[in-house]
């Protein structure tokens, strides 16, 4: 300023709020770099850290964080190895560990930790924080065969007796193994506010006896998430009799899921469309919805028919006045829309987070009515409603213009993915997250201008302009060889086009997506990613992040008949800084193929060819796995290509990989931060190859660290 005055003056109450304002670990690490006063400020203002690095690295854990309260160390690396483990290359006390992290973070509230064995949990809470409150516990790997049941928890219900909140949805462990730690202590029980057990490892969740002893214990509960089994042809199936035990045990509830195991996989197929019936009765819904008032966010993901719920749903928006999300699974019926009455989840007033999958009978009316119903929806979620169409859902967007801004539309057969864009035209400037499913019904990257565009031939206008002076003039520059002139008549074309878009409801090129900043896309395996720009999705200014889902069994394609996949078309979106590229449900050979068929290296090699090309700053890689092998490595073609994002931080391998490819890692210029994680369960025991090992993983490390960095 003129008169000297810097932010450097403002009184510390003041930029202490400021710095309590900024959220992004990079730009507070920068401002702690500025003067001593903004390095104490940031300091004392972090209340949240991760840990990563290696636990050998003792003198390395910082001790200027004294003021975090929510500490995560479960990254720490090698990762998936027990935090405290003795090898060649630890030669350090464990205790001696333990006591520095007390010491580095004295004020934890909020702690999270692999724990591999329960000796991690006894020595990191032998002198436990007495302050800590909230726990997640994380493994992947099966319970130790020697320990016995319960033993991953008895510590932790013995030494930390106001515990609030307890997080095992990332826990693999037997649903057998927590009511009796629960019983056995009462009080640590009685203190429990919020319990997640929604563990994806479940084959069939936790039993109806299990979940009323569980809620028995725990009458305190205001957070109660589980995986449980809806199916019943199974023994200890939820029914009415444990849906009615929920709320008489624990009235206070304000959150609730209940999701069957099934839904964790992303089925495709339509099942349960009058097939199966679950044993979930109208009138136990109506007593369920009763008994908790305080009810703000309820999951029932059922994955097996609820009938003629619209009665039930009425008596959930009537005695739940303060419900903001739901989400119903297989519930038949939720809106009759008969006449200009509202009945059922039409009448939930409240709700801004409605998710709807496998119901049968929904169709453009029902929408319509839950639009009319429910206008303060900021979130909606439609997944396999086959009676669904692009007008219902258009009509939709149209009510709900003002305030809708987070859509995902999945596995409805009316709604490709075209139509779903075109759908969403009317909220098309609002909306900032979006899922649609990349079925192309046909429709390929050299449709050019897709639907209601007029289309034009630059052939006469090329041999009037002699080579290249009109596109000058429209703004190309010369043309260097066909290629680029290619490119140039592409965006000549959508340019001169533009000016026909305002009045043309059903076209997309020229219209843009400007909030758009996240953007989830399932595709089937074999299918191509290059006609997205041409579905709907071209011009996304803010796009920031993307995750890329591809599924299906590869073996039974044959070679595909592009190069690649398409991830290049992604340079389209100039703000794209993070992608999420999940293989992890592609399945193949993974050695050998039959003739006529690639295995995965060479399906790795389709999936990122190109990806070269984005300026990507963190990706999340999941590669395909073979099913008779509980293995998932990225192959040589993969590390190859992955070795290419020179704009590289942060790489993520949710898998493995030799040692030697990794390397391959060190020619990335700017990467930083590396880790491999094997987050399928069960993860392998003992892995032969190099990838796992604590030798192999700190090797690489060190010689990561040792390059220089420019920034």
């Amino acid at each position: 300023m003129a008169d000297g005055t810097t932010v450097s003056n403002l009184p510390e109450e003041i930029l202490s709020n400021v710095f309590s304002a900024v959220s992004d670990t990079r730009t507070r690490n920068s401002l702690s770099l500025v003067c001593r006063s903004f390095f104490r400020l940031e300091r004392k203002t972090r209340i949240s850290l991760t840990l990563r690095g290696n636990a050998r690295d003792l003198h390395l854990i910082p001790t200027s964080f004294t003021h975090v309260t929510h500490l995560d160390i479960s990254f720490l690396s090698p990762w998936g190895h027990a935090l405290f483990c003795s090898s060649a290359t630890n030669t350090f006390d464990p205790r001696l560990l333990a006591l520095r992290l007390r010491d580095a973070f004295p004020h934890v509230t909020s702690l999270a930790v692999y724990a591999r064995d329960p000796a991690t949990l006894h020595l990191l809470l032998l002198s436990p924080w007495p302050e800590l409150s909230s726990v997640k516990l994380v493994r992947w790997h099966q319970r130790p065969p020697t320990s016995p049941a319960g033993s991953d928890f008895a510590v932790l219900f013995s030494q930390c007796r106001s515990l609030a909140s307890l997080d095992l949805s990332s826990f693999y462990h037997w649903p057998e193994d927590l009511p009796p730690v629960l019983a056995a202590n009462p009080d640590t029980a009685a203190s429990l506010r919020r319990l997640n057990l929604l563990t994806t490892s479940f084959t069939e969740g936790f039993k109806s006896h299990q979940i009323e002893s569980i809620t028995a214990s725990c009458p305190n509960l205001e957070h109660f998430l589980v995986a449980c089994n809806f199916d019943p042809r199974y023994i200890g199936f939820v029914g009415d009799d444990t849906l009615v035990a929920i709320p008489s045990n624990c009235p206070k509830l304000s959150l609730l899921h209940l999701a069957d195991t099934s839904s964790f996989s992303n089925r495709r197929e339509n099942e349960g469309f009058g097939g199966e019936e679950g044993r979930v009765t109208r009138a136990t819904l109506v007593t369920l919805f009763s008994g908790l008032p305080l009810l703000e966010e309820l999951v029932l993901d059922v994955c097996k028919n609820v009938r003629d719920s619209s009665l039930a749903l009425e008596v959930l928006g009537s005695k739940c006045p303060n419900l903001r999300v739901l989400k119903l699974g297989q519930f038949q019926g939720i809106c009759l829309a008969l006449g200009s009455k509202l009945d059922g989840v039409a009448l939930c007033h409240g709700l801004q987070s409605l998710s709807v999958g496998n119901c049968a009978d929904l169709d453009d009316m029902g929408l319509i009515e839950i639009a009319r119903g429910c206008s303060r929806l900021v979130r909606f979620e439609l997944q396999g409603c086959m009676l669904v169409t692009e007008q219902g859902l258009r009509t939709m967007a149209c009510f709900l213009s003002r305030t809708m801004i987070d859509v995902k539309v999945s596995g409805c057969v009316n709604l490709d993915t075209a139509a779903t864009l075109r759908a969403l035209e009317p909220i098309r400037d609002r909306i900032e997250r979006l899922h649609v499913d990349c079925v192309w019904n046909g429709l390929k990257e050299s449709d050019g201008l897709g639907h209601g565009f007029l289309n034009f031939d630059l052939k006469g206008l090329d041999e009037l302009d002699g080579g290249g002076e009109l596109m000058d003039y429209f703004g190309g520059g010369e043309c260097e060889n066909t290629s680029k002139r290619k490119r140039q008549r592409c965006k000549y074309e959508m340019g001169v086009q533009d000016s026909f878009l305002e009045s043309n409801d059903n076209g997309f090129y020229g219209k843009c997506w400007d909030k758009l900043r996240y953007l989830s896309l399932w595709i089937k395996v074999g299918d191509l990613l290059t006609p997205l720009p041409v579905a709907g999705l071209e011009d996304c200014p803010s796009l920031e992040e993307i995750l890329i889902k591809v599924e299906g069994d590869s073996r039974g394609q044959q070679k595909p008949a592009e190069r690649e996949f398409g991830l290049s078309i992604l340079a389209c979106y100039p703000q794209l800084l993070k992608m999420q590229l999940d293989c992890g449900d592609t399945k193949g050979y993974a050695l050998t193929a039959p003739s006529g068929q690639m295995d995965l290296s060479l399906w790795e090699r389709f999936f990122l060819n190109g990806i070269g090309s984005l300026s990507l700053n963190e990706l999340h890689y999941w590669p395909p796995q073979d099913e008779d092998v509980n293995q998932r490595s990225v192959s040589l073609p993969a590390a190859g290509l992955l070795q290419e994002c020179y704009t590289l931080r942060k790489l993520f391998i949710h898998g493995t990989a030799h040692e030697h490819f990794m390397n391959f890692f060190l020619k990335t210029p700017n990467l930083r931060d590396v880790q491999l994680r094997e987050d399928y369960y069960p993860a392998p025991e003992n892995d032969m190859s190099t990838e796992m090992r604590v030798a192999s993983c700190s090797r690489f490390e060190d010689a990561l660290n040792r390059r220089q960095i420019c920034d």
